[in-house]
This record gives structure tokens, C-alpha cells and sequence, in this order.
């Protein structure tokens, strides 16, 4: 994990707020949405003209070595279980603890959805690990209504593997 620091003069898109978790859990933005906002925190950059995420000197070698071009958390299963395992121990609970958040019924588990959850975790645990949680629940993406069919996802996010 890489201190605040090394990134202070970093920008992120979307600051990491309660209320823009919630969005991602109630899959009221795209799974691309969601993997940028990963990919920054990971220090992978944008290629412009190929529009590709790609490595940099500030992502930790555990994702540089593994995935020189940033992976598709949601699609990816081998992506997601890396991303779970990047969680330590005592961060594993966050969606509880930090979000209060009870899980989903059994008729709403899909893969993109426990991997979004995924995701999420891992957020929580980098914001607490960087002291970087925003209290302005204002800055936050237009939300969109969850998708017709929640086992695809949203109009262009890739297909689930």
C-alpha cells in the first residue's frame, strides 16, 4: 500500500465518500466506473491514445507484476480474488464495520455484484490506510438506475468471465 506522501500531489477523479460506496453497491454505476476508480488508487495511469490503464512507478510490483495493464475488477475473476487477497486481514469486514452495510438477499448475488462489494472493501481499506474518506458527499458521480439485467451490468461494461 503506498503512504499518502508518495501521492500528495496525485488527483483522484471521485473522492471516496460513504455516500459514492453506496452508489457502487447499489449498482448505480458502470463496473468501468468502478474499476477506475481502483486503477487510479493502484497508480495506473490512462494511455489517452489507446485508452488503456497501464502500470506506473507508484503501483505496488503485487499488481505491476501480475497485471502490467490494469485489470477488469468486475469481469475478471482472477482480477477480483487478487483484489480480495490484497485486503489484509483486519480490513476484511469494512463493509460491515465502516458502512453498516447487511449484505445482499439471495436472489440479488450475482457475480458482479459480490465483486463490487469486493471493490468496495478494498476502498474502504485504502481511504483508512491513507486517511483519504471525504466528508463531501456532494462530489459525486450523476447516478444512474441499476441495470435491466444484473447479472450483465450497465450499457459497455465488459462481459462477466
Amino acid at each position: 500500500m503506498q503512504k499518502k506522501e508518495k501521492f500528495l500531489g496525485h488527483q483522484f477523479r471521485w473522492p471516496i465518500c460513504k455516500e459514492l460506496l453506496f452508489l457502487v453497491l447499489e449498482d448505480r454505476v458502470s463496473d468501468v466506473f468502478v474499476c477506475e476508480l481502483v486503477w487510479e488508487r493502484l497508480f495506473y495511469t490512462r494511455e489517452i491514445t489507446q485508452n488503456n490503464w497501464v502500470s506506473s512507478e507508484l503501483t505496488p510490483s503485487y499488481w505491476s507484476e501480475k497485471f502490467e495493464k490494469a485489470p477488469q475488477i468486475i469481469s475478471e475473476r482472477s482480477a477480483s480474488v487478487h483484489l480480495t487477497r490484497s485486503i489484509p486481514k483486519e480490513h476484511k469486514q469494512g463493509l460491515k464495520n465502516f458502512l453498516n452495510f447487511k449484505g445482499y438477499k439471495i436472489n440479488e448475488l450475482y457475480p458482479r455484484r459480490t465483486r463490487r462489494a469486493t471493490a468496495v472493501n478494498w476502498l474502504i481499506y485504502w481511504a483508512i490506510e491513507n486517511n483519504c474518506f471525504s466528508n463531501d458527499n456532494e462530489v459525486i458521480p450523476s447516478p444512474s438506475s441499476p441495470p435491466v439485467n444484473p447479472a450483465k451490468g450497465h450499457f459497455g461494461d465488459p462481459e462477466i468471465k
